[in-house]
């Protein structure tokens, strides 16, 4: 064992009950031989799928992590029997301000907006986002009305598309209706479709994608088809133009609504998304993208769901943005 590498570094008392939260804190035991060895940070990143390594080695670092009640370094190796324990600081939430950002509305009234979100706006506040966002616009645009189910940080949104998707996304301007409409999303009843340019001939004009999708084990920023612990996705898809066969015009139908799911089934046949980078190719010939493309080639075409007041089923249609209909005009001159 690496004396240097295990070398105890402070001491540290936590309160915690094994398996459980306790005033923020997670214990952890190690008692599978596969365990054994592995350096700490590793070892917790891989308990906790959804955090970033460089997340957990600062909490490391911090000394907010415990072995045998303990603080430890980076490079701590597990040993049989360890008793490891996180605490997990309570997040500090920054003041979202609400921002005079021009929306795109495609239907409003007391209970709902729709909008057509451009290319490169992030739906809510992360790390690295704290301004520009939908939110940022709906809290200038709607004032206090809007859900606060999901917390400050996503005041009326009940779900979401990627930064460089365009295309219809809903908001809720009340609890009630986001209780209504979240639970349409949870029964996979919401029309959702997609408008796509994909790689490759696609032998067949129209197919169904079945598969789980959960967090690629490597590469904690990427999902990935067929993983331990992975959801249900699938995707319905279908050719509206062959274009020059290098390039198709698509449409997608989600059955469910996983992260990434259209831009990860389509990449998982073999037809990865134009300008997808994180799961397309990292560079393409001009003859094949003469375009200068900023993320993947998705759209939100349509989307319709049962009013959670009037009970109606009411579906929009979000116009494809001007660098999608001018790439289709070059693809079929």
């Amino acid at each position: 064992m690496d004396a240097e590498k295990n070398q105890v570094v402070g001491d540290k008392e936590t309160v915690a009950v094994e398996g459980s939260f306790s005033d923020h804190d997670l214990t952890y035991q190690i008692t599978e031989e596969k365990d054994a060895g592995k350096r700490i940070d590793k070892y917790l990143s891989e308990q906790l799928s959804e955090w970033s390594r460089s997340a957990i080695q600062k909490y490391i670092r911090d000394g907010e992590v415990t072995v045998n009640q303990k603080t430890v370094k980076t490079g701590y190796k597990t040993c049989p029997g360890d008793r490891i324990e996180l605490h997990v600081k309570p997040p500090v939430e920054p003041d979202i301000l609400p921002e005079n950002i021009p929306l795109d509305i495609l239907y409003e009234d007391n209970d709902i907006i729709v909008i057509n979100k451009p290319k490169q706006m992030v739906v809510h506040p992360a790390p690295g986002h704290f301004s520009g966002t939908v939110v940022n616009a709906l809290l200038y645009h709607c004032k206090d009305s809007l859900s606060g189910i999901n917390g400050v940080m996503r005041p009326g949104i009940v779900h979401r598309i990627d930064q460089d998707t365009t295309g219809a996304i809903v908001a809720c301007k009340n609890d009630q209706a986001h209780q209504k409409i979240a639970a349409q999303l949870k029964e996979h009843s919401i029309t959702r479709t997609y408008q796509a340019i994909v790689l490759h001939h696609l032998s067949q004009p129209q197919g169904t994608i079945e598969s789980t999708i959960g967090r690629h084990p490597a590469d904690r920023k990427k999902m990935a088809m067929n993983v331990k612990n992975g959801k249900r996705a699938v995707t319905h898809y279908q050719v509206l133009n062959p274009l020059n066969h290098q390039l198709n015009y698509i449409e997608c139908r989600l059955e469910t609504g996983r992260t990434h799911q259209i831009r990860v089934h389509m990449a998982g046949i073999g037809h990865p998304i134009l300008g997808d980078q994180v799961y397309g190719p990292s560079k393409l010939s001009r003859t094949i993208c003469p375009w200068n493309l900023t993320g993947q080639t998705l759209h939100a075409k349509t989307l319709g769901f049962v009013h959670p007041t009037t009970n109606q089923y009411i579906e929009f249609d979000a116009p494809l943005p001007q660098y999608f209909v001018q790439m289709l005009s070059d693809l079929q001159q």
